[in-house]
C-alpha cells in the first residue's frame, strides 16, 4: 500500500472495522512459506499432455534454433540441418513477413476459436532506452508531486520504482525496498549485484528447509523493546543463517541444528521478460526433446510444470490441496523456473524480497519460522493483510493498489536487452568468429555442439489471441510471433553448480539451475547464479555436468578463439 492509496482505505475502512475486529491471528504452527518457496515433496517433472502445449507439438523443430546464424524457420529461417544463413550479427528490427495473416484457432492453443489478425513475424525491439515495446503507450513520467497512474510505460516504470516503507507494509523481513533496488543496471528492469540468501540442509540426496523455507532474508524492521519505557528500538526479526540459540526472543525454542546448505542467487534481468512468457509450452518442452539426440544424450534439459497463482488463488491457493484442481504451466521465471508467469512472479517477489502481502500470496513471510506477521503481540508488523480489494470479496492484503498488476504489465513492456552494435562493428571479425564457436566447435575436423544447445540463440513467440498462464493471459500483438534472440533454452540443467536448494520442482532439481539467458550478459559483473565468477572464462571452466563435454572443448580450443568466443559474449 502506498501513499497514493490511502484514501482508498480511509474510505474502505467503515467497511473494514468488522472485519479487523474478529480477524483470526495465525499461530507459528499453522504457517508456511508460499508453495514457490518450499521444498516440494513430489517431482513437478513434465509429461506428455500434463499441461498444455499452447499450440505447439512437442516435437516441433520451427520455433528456435541451436544455430547462431540464422532465424528459426517460423521467423524465416531455413528448415532444421540447412546450411542457409538468414541473418547476421548486426540486429534489426525490421518485420521479416511482408504481410499478416488470419487464423482461426481450432480450440486448442487460443483464441477461442475466433479468427485473430496476426502481426508480422519479426525481430522483438531492444534497447536500454527506457521505452515501451508496443504493449501500451509511452506515456509521459509522473510529475515530482504526482502518484502515477498505471497504464502507460513511464507511469508503470515509477510504480515499479516506488520506495516501499513499514507503513505501507514493508517487512517485517525482507531484501530490498523496491523493485528497482534489484533491477537497475543499466536501466529499471535490468540485473544488479545484490543477491538473495538460502539455505537449509541436506540427508543424503534430500533436501530440507530452514525454519520458515529457504529463503533467508538480510533485512528486517526496526522493533520495539519489550520495555516501553526503553524507545531505542531494536532488530528482533531479523534473520540468519541458524543456528540462533535466542530464536525464543520472539517464541519458540531455540534453534540449535546448522543449515549447511547454503548458496547466493543473483538478481535476474526481466527487461524482455513478456516475450519470454510469450514463448509456448510447447516450444520450451520441443527443445528439451530436441536435446539429447543433438548432443548424443550429454545434454537434456529439465521442464517442469508449476502452479499459475493467478489461475489457482480463488479456488486452490497455492495448490495446497492435493485433491483439488491445479492449473500448472512450465516453469520459466526464477533460478529454479519456480513460476511461468509475470503475474505470479510479481505476487512472489513482492511478498519475499519486499515484504508486502497481496492478493495471490496473503500470508506474511514468517522469521526462521516464527509468526511476526500483523496479529504479533509485540505488534511487529502494523499493516493488516486481510483487507479486501476494491468491490471484491477476496484480500489484497497490504498490496491495497493491486502494484502487482503494474509491475507484470511494466516487464511485459519492456524491451528486450539489445547487442552492443559498436562492439559488433568495430570487433566484426572476432565477434563472428565467436558466434560460430558458441554454435560449434570443431575438434579434429568433426563438428561437435557447443554452448548454443543450452544458451538456444533464439526463439519465436506464440501467435497473438494464444491463451496462456491457465486462461488468464491471451498473448497480445506486440508479443505475438517475436524473433528473439535470448540465448537461453530457459531449462533446468545439472551443470555441475547447482545450489542444492529445492523449491517447487522436487527433489529432482536440487542439483539444477536454470540457464541464466546471455541478452545483456556484458552488463553483469558476477557471473553465475551465486555470483562467484567474475570472469566469462572463469564462468566457463565452471561448468560440469551436462556441460563438461563443451567445456573441455573450450579448454582445447587455441587462444585466439577462446578471446573470439568471449569477444562474441561481450557483444551480448
Amino acid at each position: 500500500m502506498k501513499v497514493r492509496t490511502i484514501a482508498v482505505v480511509l474510505f474502505l475502512a467503515a467497511a473494514m472495522c468488522s472485519a479487523l475486529v474478529s480477524r483470526t491471528v495465525r499461530s507459528q504452527a499453522t504457517f508456511q512459506a508460499d508453495q514457490a518457496n518450499v521444498a516440494a515433496s513430489s517431482n513437478a517433472t513434465y509429461t506428455p499432455g500434463s499441461v498444455s502445449l499452447e499450440g505447439v507439438p512437442e516435437n516441433d523443430q520451427t520455433t528456435y534454433t541451436f544455430r547462431t546464424d540464422v532465424n528459426p524457420p517460423a521467423a524465416g529461417g531455413p528448415p532444421a540441418g540447412s546450411a542457409s544463413a538468414s541473418f547476421s550479427d548486426s540486429e534489426s528490427n525490421s518485420d521479416i513477413n511482408e504481410s499478416s495473416v488470419v487464423i482461426i484457432d481450432d480450440g486448442g492453443g487460443g483464441g477461442g476459436g475466433l479468427a485473430c489478425i496476426q502481426p508480422a513475424t519479426g525481430d522483438a525491439p531492444t534497447g536500454f532506452d527506457d521505452k515501451t515495446n508496443g504493449l501500451i503507450p509511452q506515456g509521459v513520467a509522473p510529475g515530482d508531486c504526482d502518484d502515477p497512474v498505471p497504464g502507460t510505460f513511464l507511469q508503470d516504470k515509477a510504480i515499479f520504482e516506488e520506495v516501499d516503507v513499514k507503513e505501507d507494509g514493508l517487512g517485517p523481513v525482507y531484501n530490498a525496498q523496491s523493485c528497482k533496488e534489484c533491477h537497475q543496471n543499466p536501466v529499471t528492469g535490468a540485473i544488479s549485484q545484490i543477491t538473495e540468501l538460502r539455505a537449509g540442509h541436506t540427508i543424503g540426496t534430500t533436501f530440507y528447509d530452514a525454519p520458515g523455507g529457504s529463503l533467508i532474508n538480510d533485512r528486517g524492521i526496526p522493533t520495539d523493546n519489550y520495555n516501553p519505557a526503553d524507545t531505542r528500538k531494536s532488530a528482533k526479526v531479523q534473520e540468519r543463517v541458524p543456528p540462533l540459540y535466542t530464536a525464543a526472543i520472539i517464541s519458540g525454542p531455540a534453534l540449535t541444528a546448522d543449515e549447511l546448505t547454503r548458496t547466493f542467487r543473483t538478481s535476474l534481468n526481466t527487461l524482455g521478460d513478456g516475450f519470454v512468457e510469450a514463448i509456448a509450452d510447447g516450444t520450451l518442452v520441443s527443445i528439451a526433446n530436441n536435446q539429447p539426440g543433438t548432443t548424443g544424450n550429454e545434454v537434456h534439459g529439465l521442464v517442469i510444470n508449476v502452479p499459475v497463482l493467478e489461475a489457482n488463488f480463488l479456488t486452490n491457493r497455492d495448490c495446497r490441496d492435493p485433491l483439488a484442481k491445479c492449473v500448472r504451466r512450465v516453469g520459466r521465471f526464477g533460478w529454479k523456473n519456480q513460476h511461468a508467469s509475470l503475474l505470479s512472479f510479481s505476487g512472489d517477489a513482492y511478498l519475499n524480497e519486499i515484504g508486502i502481502t497481496n492478493f495471490l500470496i496473503p500470508d506474511e513471510n514468517t522469521s526462521l519460522g516464527r509468526f511476526v506477521g500483523f496479529g504479533n503481540p509485540h505488534n511487529f508488523d502494523i499493516v493488516p493483510d486481510d483487507t479486501l480489494c476494491p468491490g471484491q470479496s477476496f484480500p489484497c492484503a497490504e498490496d491495497t493498489a493491486q502494484d502487482i498488476k503494474t509491475f507484470a504489465e511494466f516487464m511485459r513492456a519492456t524491451k528486450a536487452p539489445p547487442r552492443d552494435p559498436d562492439i559488433i562493428s568495430q570487433f566484426q571479425a572476432d565477434v563472428d568468429a565467436g558466434a560460430s564457436l558458441f554454435a560449434t566447435m570443431v575438434v579434429g575436423g568433426t563438428p561437435f555442439y557447443s554452448c548454443s544447445v543450452c544458451h538456444v540463440p533464439a526463439i519465436v513467440t506464440a501467435p497473438a489471441c494464444t491463451v496462456i498462464n491457465g486462461g488468464q493471459f491471451t498473448v497480445p500483438a506486440a508479443l505475438a510471433n517475436k524473433n528473439i534472440r535470448p540465448f537461453s533454452d530457459f531449462l533446468l540443467h545439472d551443470i555441475g553448480t547447482g545450489d542444492g536448494i529445492v523449491q517447487n520442482g522436487g527433489q529432482i532439481t536440487r542439483t539444477m539451475v536454470r540457464t541464466p539467458p546471455l541478452w545483456g550478459v556484458r552488463t553483469r559483473t558476477r557471473l553465475m547464479h551465486d555470483g562467484k565468477e567474475l570472469t566469462f572464462n572463469d564462468a566457463i571452466l565452471r561448468h560440469a555436468g551436462e556441460a563438461t563435454q563443451v567445456r573441455n572443448r573450450y579448454v582445447n580450443l587455441s587462444a585466439d578463439d577462446k578471446r573470439r568466443l568471449i569477444t562474441f559474449l561481450e557483444s551480448l
